[in-house]
Formats: structure tokens, C-alpha cells, sequence
């Protein structure tokens, strides 16, 4: 927060707020500093700021900074109502107390507006499309349209609006002719998809229960599920038991060879399904060994595959049943309220003299310890025992705060440090602008901590879960490890871009860039699916790595993060 930064948040504020700030603040210099001249269109002022609060209120805007000048404003109307019917001129009392008492009190009237301009850019005003009403046809040329001007990647990831509207509007009108709800939602998700970006979402979609559509086209399993390799090779990473994979004969790590008449490699390239949007080409590798082995229930697949270990090749028929998406669920972390409840910063001494801390996310929690005081705990117990090294954990970590991630990044540096820039789009100059008061820098906290540093990612590290690898990445002591970049999904969700379609469902775009200190994008994947915090050891996917994670339960990756503190 700055002054200046306040200032330049004007930008930020609507044109009703905007001019019951002006008409506030001028009723409460005229009482504080008294004229001695009356004007009668003084009296009519703080009514012409509740006219703006009613047109604010049914614009739309309930929030917070809006309802905060809304209920100034009618404090102000409430307290000056009777000089609307008996004016006078406005003199101060006679008493200097009282003089000085009112003045108070008027300046703490002030307070609020400044408190509004200091997190207007965070909270301001993002209206709700509602294209519910609309065909399916001109419902997605209107939410195409928005995101043309407002989305925050549109330029990095080279989107084309024209041509998605070219390729994605004949779909839709062939949807709403044929009445086709199905080949509807589809279209609207590949379209979702087609924009790469992990934040995207149908916050109202929930595809394990009640998606007809989701169960139609992927909610047959046949008991297993798969990974792809750096050569190419699908591999099976899961088998259920009992299921017809497990009583054809696939055993973990067997190789698929063939599928449905295809090759298990191109399969595995072709499969396109997901529960949600996939910014870069390693989540989406990640997804499609999930996905490919996902069918309509009933549906039968020849499968010829070859067990670890063997050189016969076994040709077999698969059969998906409902199995209430079990493969799909025990492949995908998913956070409990206990996980959430509890401390998300765990640690513990290594027998090989290593420290380790878990990170699980990046959520602030008013009722238990707070995840500073948590780490620096912990890094100071490293201390005096003399740890070799730290290993910091953060595989699978959503994200959370931006604010925290830059915090428990401090225990790292000696200097002040950027950690990232914020700019949103402005509807009035039609431009994105920087928020000069979302400034966040890593700021050096104590203990800190100066020996040998791994940083453990993967394509499930998200969002703000991102940003500490990202902050610390290039320090002489650091290094992430992982066999995947992180999500590449950085952006921010300060006040969400926010589209009501037809058929009920309400989809959320990220609305805010992370710029680094050269105020470029940083983080969010870009049109090639690449982004995210690339790690310094990229871990091989391969026969040996499969065997050991997979086969094994051994933690590859933390072996790799041990290695690279014993160089």
C-alpha cells in the first residue's frame, strides 16, 4: 500500500462511486470547515448521493467497497435530512469542543473512502454477464465477444477471438436447431479447454454427480488406468481389484499396446477429456492416462498389452462398467475439511540428516497456528540440529494466497525481492492497468535460512502454489526438482470474470496478470502449453523411474531432491 497507489485506485472505482466519493467528501469538508455563505443546492447533495448509492445497488455492485460508500453516504443523508425542509446557513457551534468534536468525527467520515481506494483494485466491481436468456448461438458470441476485451491471457497465449468464433459458433447453432443439450455442453467445454487456462471453471458443474453427459461419453472404467513415458510407451500405473483389467491378466506396469483398434500411444494423443481445463501439455499428458482408459459403460475395447517383464503379447476384450469414477478419484489429490482444518505446513528431521517440510497449501487459517510462526519453528529446529540440507515439499499444493507465499518464501532470501506485479483490466479506458496497491515483494524473515534448498513440484503445484519456486527460483542455494513444471495456471481471482450461459451453468475466468519485475506475464502457460516454475532437475519418466515410483511406492522424486543437496 502506498499513498500514490491509493490515489491511482480511483481508476479502479465505478461512476456511481466515484460520485458519491466526491459529493461525501465535499459535505464533510463543509461541515467540518464551515462557510459562511449558504447555497441552497448544498442541502440537496448528500440526496443526490443516495440516488447514486439506489443506482449503484441496482446496477448490481454489492461490493464491499461499494456497500461500505453506500452506507456512508446514507449516514450523511440520514444526519442532513432536515435541512432538505428547514435550511439554514451552515455555521459551527459555539463552543470550540464541540467545534473541534464535529471536525472529528467528519474526518472520520473520510476514513472509509480512503479504505475503499486502498482495496479497490482487489474487490472492485466486475459485473455478471447473464446470457442465460440467450440461444446457445448467441449466448457464447457474447461471452466470446467479453473475453476478447477482458480476458488476461488473451495476448500471451495469442488467442485468436475471430477464429474461435468462426470454428465454435456453426457448432452452437447446430446444437440449438437440433435441441442437442449434449453436443451443447461439449462444444462449451472444448471451447473452455481450447483457452488453456487452469483457472477456468463451471463453478456449478459437478462431473462426478449428476453430469449426464460427463457419465454418458467417460463414466465406464474397466479397473485401471495409465501413464505415458518420455519414449512414448503407455504404461499401466493402476489396477483395481476385480475389475475386468485384473481379471484379463494386466498387472501393473504392463505396457498397452493396442487399444480399440489403435495404438496405445496414439490412444493416449488423442484422448481429450478432463475434469477441468489443462493449461500446459504436462498436465493435459497427466489427464489423458487418466481419460484413455475411460469409455461410455457398455462399451467394449480390444486390448492387446505385454506385462512387465515379459515377452508375450496377450490379446484380450474389456467390457466398462460403472465403476462410480474409481480410477478417476484415486488418481486425482482431492482435499478433505480435515486436510483444511489442520496445519498446512508439516515437517520432520530425516534419518539421512535431512530436514523436510510439507507445504499442502497456501491458506491462511485464523484457528490454528499461523503457517510463519509454523515454518519458522521448524526451520529453527533445523538449525540447531544442523540439517544437511531442506527439502521443501510442494507437490500437489492448489495454491491459497499470494501474500502467504511470498511470506514463507522470506525465510530464503537476504535481500528484498519482487514476487509479482498485479494489473486487471479497466473498463473505462479499456486497457490493462497496473494496481499500484497489489504490490507484493518477498521481504527477508528470520531465521533465515542459508544452507542447500530443494524444492519439490509437479503439474498438480497450482495457482499460488506456484509462486514460492517461481520467487526462488535462480538463488545459487535452491533448486526445484520435479519430474513436471508446475500447473501454469498463475493468474489472479481477485474478482473473477463471471458468465451466466444457458442451461444454468455459471463459468469463472481468471480477471487479474502476475507480472514480474519487468512487468511481463509470469507463471500462466502460454499458447505452445508451456508455463509454470520449470525445474532445475528435470526427473526422467522412464522404465527405471516407472518401476521404482509406481511399482516400488518408492518417493523418486524425493531421492532426487536428496541428490541434489549432495552435490
Amino acid at each position: 500500500m502506498s499513498v500514490i497507489g491509493t490515489i491511482d485506485s480511483v481508476k479502479w472505482l465505478t461512476v456511481y462511486e466515484l460520485v458519491m466519493c466526491i459529493i461525501n467528501l465535499f459535505v464533510l469538508t463543509i461541515y467540518a470547515v464551515p462557510i459562511k455563505k449558504h447555497y441552497r443546492w448544498f442541502d440537496f447533495l448528500p440526496s443526490a448521493g443516495l440516488l447514486a448509492s439506489l443506482a449503484s445497488i441496482a446496477s448490481g455492485d454489492t461490493t464491499i467497497p461499494a456497500l461500505i460508500i453506500d452506507s456512508l453516504t446514507l449516514i450523511l443523508f440520514v444526519c442532513t435530512i432536515k435541512r432538505l425542509f428547514k435550511p439554514k446557513i451552515w455555521t459551527a457551534p459555539r463552543k470550540k469542543v464541540l467545534r473541534g468534536v464535529r471536525s472529528v468525527i467528519c474526518v472520520c467520515g473520510v476514513v472509509p473512502i480512503v479504505f475503499v481506494l486502498m482495496y479497490e483494485g482487489v474487490l472492485r466491481y466486475n459485473p455478471v454477464s447473464d446470457l442465460s436468456g440467450m440461444s446457445y448461438s448467441e449466448a457464447f458470441v457474447k461471452m466470446n465477444e467479453r473475453l476478447s476485451r477482458e480476458y488476461p491471457f488473451g495476448e500471451w497465449k495469442k488467442i485468436d477471438w475471430n477464429e474461435r468464433r468462426s470454428k465454435y459458433e456453426p457448432i452452437f447453432k447446430q446444437a440449438e436447431k437440433d435441441k442437442n443439450f449434449d453436443l451443447y455442453y461439449i462444444t462449451l467445454r472444448e471451447y473452455l479447454f481450447s483457452l488453456r487456462d487452469g483457472h477456468i471453471k463451471i463453478v456449478n458443474d459437478n462431473v462426478y454427480d449428476g453430469n449426464e453427459v460427463f457419465k454418458k461419453e467417460v463414466g465406464g472404467g474397466f479397473g485401471l488406468s495409465t501413464v505415458q513415458l518420455d519414449n512414448g510407451k503407455v504404461l499401466v500405473s493402476l489396477v483395481l481389484e476385480n475389475s475386468p483389467a485384473e481379471k484379463s491378466g494386466i498387472k501393473l506396469g504392463a505396457e498397452i499396446v493396442m487399444w480399440d483398434g489403435v495404438t496405445g500411444k496414439e490412444t493416449f494423443n488423442r484422448t481429450i477429456w478432463s475434469e477441468t481445463s489443462m493449461a500446459t501439455d504436462e498436465v493435459k499428458r497427466f489427464n489423458q492416462g487418466r481419460f484413455m482408459v475411460r469409455a461410455p459403460i457398455g462399451k467394449e475395447v480390444q486390448v492387446e498389452f505385454r506385462n512387465w517383464g515379459e515377452t508375450e503379447f496377450v490379446r484380450t476384450s474389456l467390457t466398462a462398467y460403472d465403476d462410480q469414477f474409481e480410477t478417476l478419484k484415486k488418481t486425482k489429490t482431492k482435499f478433505t475439511q480435515a486436510d483444511l482444518d489442520a496445519s498446512p505446513i508439516e515437517g520432520e528431521l530425516l534419518d539421512n540428516g535431512y530436514g523436510y517440510v510439507r507445504i499442502k497449501h497456501f491458506l491462511p487459517k485464523s484457528n490454528i497456528t499461523a503457517p510463519e510462526k509454523s515454518l519458522a519453528d521448524l526451520l529453527k529446529m533445523f538449525q540447531d540440529k544442523r540439517v544437511r540440507g531442506l527439502i521443501i515439499d510442494l507437490r500437489n499444493n492448489p495454491g491459497g494466497e499470494d501474500q502467504l507465499a511470498a511470506n514463507l518464501a522470506g525465510f530464503f532470501v537476504k535481500e528484498e525481492k519482487h514476487y509479482e506485479y498485479v494489473s486487471y483490466y479497466n473498463r473505462y479506458t479499456g486497457k490493462f492497468e497496473l494496481n499500484r496497491n497489489e504490490v507484493i515483494r518477498v521481504k527477508p524473515s528470520k531465521p533465515y535460512f542459508d544452507g542447500k534448498v530443494a524444492l519439490l513440484v509437479n503439474s498438480r503445484t497450482g495457482s499460488s502454489g506456484e509462486g514460492m519456486p517461481l520467487a526462488l527460483k535462480g538463488l545459487p542455494n535452491v533448486k526445484i526438482v520435479g519430474f513436471t513444471s508446475t500447473a501454469g495456471s498463475f493468474g489472479l481471482m481477485s474478482s473473477p470474470i463471471e458468465i451466466k450461459m444457458p442451461e444454468g451453468y455459471i463459468i469463472q475466468f481468471p480477471d487479474g496478470r502476475s507480472l514480474n519485475q519487468d512487468k511481463v506475464v509470469q507463471g500462466d502457460a502460454d499458447q505452445s502449453g508451456s508455463g509454470g516454475a520449470v525445474p532445475d532437475i528435470k526427473i526422467p519418466l522412464n522404465e527405471e523411474t516407472f518401476k521404482e515410483s509406481v511399482m516400488n511406492g518408492q518417493d523418486v522424486e524425493l531421492k532426487y531432491a536428496i541428490e541434489a543437496l549432495e552435490r
